[in-house]
């Protein structure tokens, strides 16, 4: 890809490439190579999220399809089971979880591959930047156009299948936890497989197994609460493994990206 085309959100490749430089200025010609410090980190991470962010409000349809396909397998549910609301109260937690689980997946696939296909991945991974920093940004928009929504729906699915309000909060606390962690298994899952053939099925068969650990802890927040337990022992697992993915994430995604170019 030459150094005069353009990907997909309108900004040159050129300009992902100074992403290292940005709020240092410029190193006058002979001067020692800059060291980055955890400003030029905080900076790509910002560019990053920002420029992902643009360019996810110029497809809202996409966005609307995660959030129309949570919405549909909730109140599909009933029509499926029995609509005895004792019943439905107690499996909430587990179709909510279920529900948030198979929506992210549908954008999961999308999280590197156009940026892949126009030659802008490849422009990111020669910046000067820190590569963990530019991807940790764009699973933080990613999370904020597709996690954050569904955090936001769960006490809808709550109120709908008739929960209790303190489950409704342990529910909505277990995804808050929970939809990051799973955003971060997904991009290393959607990393690995870049360019290969049928890679949405691929993705799906290295994150769900992954995220068998996450749906029962997240599930059984609200089900301890149904049950007169408290839910903090599931919210700090649910907390330790959004702490672990969220450093080890970066770099591990970063690699994978890598890979996928050598």
């Amino acid at each position: 890809m030459s150094a005069t085309s353009r990907p997909r959100g309108g900004a040159a490749p050129a300009d992902a490439a100074q992403v290292g430089a940005m709020d240092a200025g410029s190193a006058p010609a002979g001067a020692a190579p800059v060291t980055r410090d955890p400003v030029d980190a905080l900076s790509a991470i910002a560019w990053a999220c920002r420029r992902d962010l643009v360019l996810a409000m110029r497809s809202r349809s996409e966005l609307a399809l995660v959030l129309v396909f949570f919405v549909l397998v909730i109140s599909l549910f009933p029509l499926g089971v029995s609509p005895d609301p004792t019943l439905l109260a107690r499996i909430a937690p587990g179709i909510a979880w279920v529900a948030a689980l198979l929506a992210s997946l549908l954008s999961l696939s999308r999280l590197f591959a156009a940026d892949h296909a126009d030659g802008s991945l490849e422009q990111l991974v020669l910046a000067p930047a820190a590569l963990p920093a530019l991807v940790a940004g764009k699973v933080l928009a990613h999370w904020l156009t597709n996690g954050l929504p569904l955090v936001l729906l769960a006490p809808l699915a709550g109120i709908q299948f008739g929960m209790q309000p303190e489950a409704i909060v342990a529910l909505t606390a277990g995804l808050a936890l929970g939809t990051p962690t799973l955003s971060w298994l997904g991009a290393i899952g959607a990393a690995l497989t870049l360019g290969t053939r049928a890679g949405s099925a691929l993705l799906a068969l290295l994150v769900l197994p992954l995220a068998v650990p996450i749906l029962i802890f997240g599930s059984g927040a609200a089900e301890s609460v149904n049950s007169g337990l408290g839910a903090g022992a599931h919210l700090s697992l649910l907390g330790a493994g959004l702490l672990a993915s969220s450093v080890l994430g970066p770099f591990a995604t970063a690699v994978a990206v890598r890979i996928a170019y050598e």
